[in-house]
């Protein structure tokens, strides 16, 4: 039967606005009356709020996650024929922005519990010529840092953290300490993409450091190589939010922890209806990281996931598959890849799916859901 009663989003951003109408709107016109569209007070405001929600360091905003990604690589001085290392499964701009400046990236495979590599998976893959990892906290919690940082303390490697889908998360270390993730590495970038946790309407992005002398590089290599206006120190590029955007996360920043709640309530009910399919697993938790849930990823054993996703659209019900196609059989990047496949990469891209998440996701609109799953598996 098709659903005609309820609008079902992937992401309901419309029905968050509303919620903060008021006090969104009066931000934005307060970014726009102050006709200081680039680097005005709203940049420097939002900066400071993530700087404190981060538990200190120094944030410096960009234009896009993927710009973050890059500007990282270039403040840290990699060069053309350095390997970074990155999982196979994830977005494609983790290794984009590898190839555009002439790095090699080194593919490896990822936890099939967890979605994220690990360090046993990156320490096989280090070679002489490997510069960098870059872990992703991929769907909403942290990569296992702790080993990932000790692995890349004994071979001298930087650390970059893709951070775009974790935003708010907790890693908590052997000795009981706790970092934000995005703060545990030399630098963590993320994005600001309008369906992130944290998201603005439009594009944004920001990097993170708790390394002083970093950050500042960071600055220079966004705004063109320059410290000084006119005097160029090194070659930058030029990447900055703009003044509405950063009005619009300080707004949301303040709901950021609010809203992963709202998203790990939304789970652990998807956890309890679907737990009783044998065909279906449900996302597994890190027993040392927060989940903020920026995705709510199923895998599909024995069983047609295209067919499930064909049955949910009958009924307009979205759902998402992140991500169909390992990186190393993108043609893009075909040419860097000689190995065989990656096991668990093959079956995650064969067998996720990801059904609706978001702040707005109430037991109505999950209840539309579930039983269509029960449905197709009846």
């Amino acid at each position: 039967m098709t659903n005609t009663l309820l609008a079902i989003e992937m992401v309901d951003l419309k029905t968050q606005y509303e919620k903060i109408r008021e006090e969104m709107d009066r931000a934005i016109l307060e970014a726009v009356s102050s006709i200081k569209f680039i680097n005005g007070p709203a940049v420097k405001r939002f900066q400071t709020e993530l700087e404190a929600y981060l538990g200190g360091g120094h944030v410096v905003p960009c234009a896009n996650g993927t710009d973050a990604l890059q500007i990282a690589m270039m403040a840290l001085g990699l060069k053309p024929g350095d390997e970074v290392i990155v999982p196979a499964f994830t977005y494609v701009a983790t290794a984009e922005v590898i190839a555009l400046l002439g790095l090699t990236p080194v593919m490896v495979d990822v936890d099939p519990q967890t979605f994220n590599t690990t360090a046993d998976l990156v320490e096989a893959a280090i070679t002489p010529r490997t510069k960098a990892v870059v872990p992703v906290h991929l769907f909403g919690q942290s990569a296992d840092m702790e080993p990932l940082l000790e692995v890349a303390g004994r071979h001298n490697l930087f650390v970059i953290e893709d951070n775009a889908q974790a935003i708010g998360a907790d890693y908590t270390f052997s000795d009981g300490s706790r970092r934000k993730t995005g703060m545990m590495g030399h630098v963590g970038c993320t994005s600001f993409f309008p369906s992130k946790n944290l998201g603005c309407y439009g594009d944004g992005g920001a990097m993170m450091t708790r390394d002083p002398e970093l950050a500042q590089r960071l600055r220079m290599v966004a705004n063109h190589g320059q410290e000084r206006l006119y005097y160029h120190d090194m070659v930058g590029v030029n990447s900055r939010l703009d003044s509405i955007q950063a009005a619009v996360l300080s707004v949301k920043l303040a709901y950021l922890d609010e809203y992963n709640a709202a998203r790990q309530r939304a789970a652990a009910r998807y956890d309890a209806a679907l737990a009783d399919i044998p065909q279906l697993k449900t996302p597994v938790r890190q027993p040392n990281s927060t989940h903020v849930f920026h995705q709510y990823t199923l895998v599909l054993h024995d069983g047609d996931r295209d067919a499930l996703r064909q049955h949910l659209a009958a009924q307009n019900i979205p759902a998402g598959v992140y991500y169909p196609v390992p990186l190393y059989k993108q043609k893009a990047f075909a040419h860097y890849w000689a190995g065989g496949e990656l096991p668990a990469t093959e079956m995650l891209c064969r067998s996720v799916i990801s059904l609706p998440m978001h702040s707005e996701l109430n037991p109505e609109i999950q209840d539309t859901i579930i039983n269509a799953i029960k449905t197709f598996f009846k």
